[in-house]
């Protein structure tokens, strides 16, 4: 059986890699490209930006899968543009439902800009909110496509038909 985005997502995750890694591999299948891809294009999203802890790394991953599904690829359709970025203020809006933010020093208590990654240890899981972000992000995304699912999905980086 295959497992759901929201299980993978948390599998990718505990395994190390970053919160917008885990977002945006989880999808690989649905976005149309191998996982490896998806982990290097989200790489530097970790953290809020590069451990800069600001929009957090699981809403990031879900952006870029809403654009790799659902982003416009005409520089002057403005109807597309408009779309588009509502689809990614409903997403912000729906991951910021429980805890009031997207900002991840806000999720993480106030956690500081820079420094090394944090190991992975037991301690780590239990002290931090990012396994159930992810898990949260990866439904709101399933969610969405489920929505839109009735007037088709576009293909990522395509030619923007649908099936």
């Amino acid at each position: 059986m295959k497992k759901s985005h929201s299980e993978r997502a948390a599998e990718l995750f505990t395994a190390g890699y970053n919160c917008s890694q885990s977002v945006t591999a989880a999808f690989a299948d649905v976005m149309e490209m191998n996982e490896k891809q998806a982990l290097r294009l989200s790489a530097s999203f970790g953290g809020g930006f590069g451990r800069s802890r600001e929009v957090c790394g699981a809403v990031c991953g879900g952006c870029i899968v809403l654009g790799a599904l659902y982003g416009y690829d005409a520089a002057d359709d403005m109807a597309a543009k408009s779309e588009h970025y509502a689809l990614v203020r409903e997403f912000m809006r729906r991951f910021s439902e429980e805890d009031g933010t997207y900002i991840c020093r806000e999720l993480l208590g106030g956690a500081e800009a820079g420094g090394e990654p944090s190991e992975r240890t037991p301690e780590f899981y239990k002290t931090r909110p990012c396994l159930r972000l992810i898990k949260r992000a990866a439904e709101i995304i399933d969610g969405i496509i489920e929505e839109k699912s009735g007037n088709g999905i576009k293909k990522p980086f395509g030619n923007g038909t649908t099936d």
